[in-house]
């Protein structure tokens, strides 16, 4: 007798435990109905410039990520190589376009890839840099690319040698294909030089750092200083280059603003070179910046340091 009751009681119990389960089933399912039919919190816009007739997001992302050229060593470069994967690029590319980012700049060898990214319904601009090659105009005006500047380290090599007229025939060349034209460079000289001959250019790319002094240079420069082994970097480099962006009325997209990864060490570093930079530039510039993504959400995070600092006050 006692038994049975037990076993009547225990039954009992387990029917109301079950009422309670599903009645939980239901409200949860209810709950995820609701906040699935609630649209996403809308994001702050991306703070933008224009490019010719085109808007460009004031965060540009970059390419030497990309292309395992990291300016740090040959290590870092191969395990850039191994997880940027063209699939990876595009999957980078999208997460960089649903966080507002509407243009990378590369080069004529990502054409494919970018085009590749458009057929999956990808919605960026291309712009890119290139080295007196003519035949490449053409191959990126027929694959969608709106600007082509003439590349930074060709530039700076012309107008060490006093050849940057070479560059002005290849800048022409852009101009009559119907693109955008632009001067890449490491050196506030070359901008000061190409404003006072009054070429007939739309935008600047701006290294920040002029980071290919000779020894010699940096020695006349810096005095009796042991010279650092590989590339160096200066503290007072970006202002001198922020001066020449300052005093051009076009714009101009900096670049390398977080010394090619030397100011990624921790957050507060991170910070300090976006805000800088926007504070240093005009509100018409934008920045490039590399994008690799294998540790934490970078696309998001450069997002939201643009909005903070590259959105004009009221």
């Amino acid at each position: 007798m006692g038994s049975s009751e037990q076993g009547a009681e225990q039954g009992e119990g387990r029917r109301e435990f079950l009422k309670q389960v599903g009645a939980a089933a239901v409200a949860a399912g209810a709950v995820a109905q609701v906040a699935a039919a609630e649209p996403p919190a809308e994001q702050p816009k991306m703070p933008a410039t224009k490019l010719g007739p085109h808007t460009l997001s004031r965060l540009v992302v970059g390419s030497n990520c990309f292309n395992a050229g990291s300016h740090l060593s040959t290590f870092v470069n191969r395990e850039m190589k191994a997880y940027y994967t063209p699939e990876q690029i595009l999957k980078t590319l999208r997460c960089c376009q649903e966080v507002g980012i509407n243009a990378w700049q590369s080069g004529c060898g990502n054409l494919p890839l970018y085009r590749r990214f458009l057929d999956e319904g990808g919605k960026m601009h291309f712009l890119s840099i290139e080295c007196d090659n003519p035949k490449a105009i053409e191959t990126l005006k027929e694959g969608g690319c709106i600007a082509i500047a003439h590349h930074g380290e060709r530039t700076d090599s012309l107008f060490k040698n006093n050849r940057l007229d070479f560059a002005h025939d290849y800048l022409k060349r852009i101009r009559d294909a119907g693109l955008l034209v632009g001067v890449s460079t490491h050196m506030p000289d070359v901008v000061d030089f190409v404003e006072s001959k009054g070429w007939d250019v739309d935008y600047y790319m701006t290294c920040v750092y002029e980071r290919h002094r000779s020894a010699e240079a940096l020695k006349k420069l810096l005095g009796h200083v042991p010279i650092p082994i590989g590339e160096v970097y200066l503290r007072e480099d970006p202002p001198r280059m922020f001066k020449a962006m300052q005093a051009t009325k076009r714009p101009c997209l900096a670049f390398k603003i977080l010394a090619a990864g030397r100011l990624s060490e921790h957050q507060g570093m991170v910070d300090m070179a976006f805000r800088e930079t926007f504070a240093g530039i005009k509100p018409t510039d934008g920045v490039i910046v590399g994008i690799y993504d294998r540790y934490s959400d970078q696309p998001a995070e450069c997002a939201e340091l643009v909005r903070r600092y590259g959105t004009p006050k009221a």
